[in-house]
């Protein structure tokens, strides 16, 4: 089937009005729940394949996330759609004004390879729970999820209203010329950009979840090894191809030394004397990326490493490697890395990071390690970010009623919990009145007054401070 006629019978099912009813929102959220609790194993196998994902962080980091979501929806959906009612002006004291929750329509949601369950269920939550339809377009790149996804979805899920199209540029190029009452996008920057450009022909409107340089600043008022313990983990975690690691380490000078041992100490403690070995350790997850991190390697003074450098191109592998004395002018610092490369750049202070950090683009997350809260405040004042957490890493992602999205070139857009469902939902104003009280509204009609003027005036006039006219 084309892309049209595919879109086109979407549209028909959403148009029927089946998606609408409450009850029936709640069992295709059912249905993604079910569809993880039967298929874990499945479902984990499949990410193995594709990345070599360990088990532990498939499960902790998609499959648990993905329901949550759903559960979440569930628990909320009868409170997410009623409609908000606002505040009103004298003259419309007999109205009823307030936002209806309409849903968006037929929606497209492409995903992406690094978290390939996730990223395609995570926001089919929301786009469910608001009452929409959704084209879903996994990514080819994580081939095996993507046939699992594609086999599954019909089984648990309205295939009528909730379809997948699979393939490559080609398919993924037909099914955005398509018109779509909104589109989802996570992924690079660089294909965001293309993503817009073809929603600007049809002026649809996009979600775009994209990534960036990521900074995590050290203060020298920290804990250390936990700083270290929780920075490796948040840095190696799928071998670095998360969009919210921590991509550069900005540490004061005072603690770089010691950050450096530790870093090295906790690598050994996670992933052994030879990385390889490791079944905790993902791999790239194909050979463009590899040969693009390897190129970072290669442009590296071997006098920079810590610990780590080491790779097999039949594996795809690249051992966690850390460099130091990094300069912003490095090639390492030129782009979002995507791998398990951490560059540390060392600095006289929080004052410094600040003006390094604020010399990018914004990034889609920024951590700070301090126990001053005066350092922690400083940086988060000054320096801005899709989001961050304060003494740890990944957090601000892991939370369903808390909004994940980027800013400028990060992304626009957000979601996760009722923000996704926002996301999906037109808050449509209605202004309900009465044919009745004519009286109070013919004093509008020409023949105009001055005298009518003057009271209409004083009636819809809102004040600065002190008495308005507003019920």
């Amino acid at each position: 089937m084309c892309a049209a006629k595919l879109v086109e019978n979407v549209r028909q099912s959403f148009r029927s009005g089946v998606t609408k009813p409450i009850d029936w929102r709640i069992k295709q959220l059912n249905g993604i729940v079910k569809l993880v609790n039967e298929n874990e194993q499945l479902l984990i196998q499949a990410v193995l394949r594709d990345i070599r994902k360990p088990k532990f962080e498939t499960v902790l980091s998609e499959l648990i996330v993905v329901k949550n979501e759903a559960n979440h929806a569930i628990n909320n959906i009868h409170q997410w759609v009623q409609p908000t009612y606002l505040s009103k002006y004298l003259h419309q004291g007999f109205d009823s004004i307030y936002l209806q929750k309409e849903p968006l329509g037929v929606t497209l949601i492409i995903g992406a390879w690094n978290y390939p369950i996730l990223l395609v269920l995570a926001p089919l939550v929301g786009a469910i729970a608001a009452g929409n339809c959704a084209v879903l377009k996994p990514s080819e790149v994580s081939s095996t999820t993507s046939n699992a996804i594609a086999e599954l979805l019909p089984k648990y899920l309205d295939q009528d209203c909730f379809p997948v199209w699979q393939g490559g540029i080609e398919e993924t190029t037909e099914i955005l010329d398509q018109k779509f009452d909104h589109i989802f996008y996570t992924g690079s920057s660089f294909v965001g950009k293309k993503v817009m450009a073809a929603a600007a022909k049809n002026l649809t409107p996009v979600t775009l979840e994209l990534g960036g340089k990521s900074p995590a600043y050290i203060d020298k008022e920290s804990n250390i090894d936990i700083v270290a313990n929780r920075i490796t983990w948040g840095k190696f975690i799928n071998s670095g191809q998360t969009c919210t690691s921590c991509d550069y380490i900005l540490c004061h000078e005072a603690v770089v030394d010691e950050f450096c041992k530790a870093v090295k100490k906790r690598i050994l403690h996670c992933f052994g004397e030879d990385p390889k070995q490791s079944l905790d350790l993902s791999r790239i997850i194909n050979d463009r990326n590899f040969s693009r991190i390897a190129k970072l390697m290669d442009d590296v003074p071997s006098s920079k490493l810590v610990v780590g450098g080491v790779r097999d191109p039949s594996e795809r592998y690249i051992a966690p490697t850390v460099y130091r004395d990094i300069s912003m002018d490095d090639t390492i610092m030129q782009g979002e890395i995507f791998g398990p490369l951490m560059p540390i750049i060392s600095v006289s202070g929080h004052e410094e990071a600040i003006r390094i950090m604020n010399s990018g683009e914004k990034p889609l997350a920024m951590y700070v390690f301090s126990n001053n809260n005066k350092v922690v405040d400083d940086v988060l004042d000054n320096v801005s970010s899709g989001g961050t957490t304060v003494n740890d890493v990944l957090m601000q992602a892991a939370v369903p009623n808390v909004p994940f999205g980027g800013v400028g070139n990060s992304g626009m857009g957000s979601y996760h919990g009722k923000f996704g469902f926002n996301t999906f939902t037109h808050e449509r104003p209605v202004v309900r009145r009465t044919q009745g009280m004519e009286m109070l509204v013919e004093s509008r009609y020409p023949p105009y007054t001055d005298k009518n003027l003057s009271m209409i005036s004083w009636l819809i006039s809102e004040k600065q401070g002190g008495y308005c006219n507003i019920l």
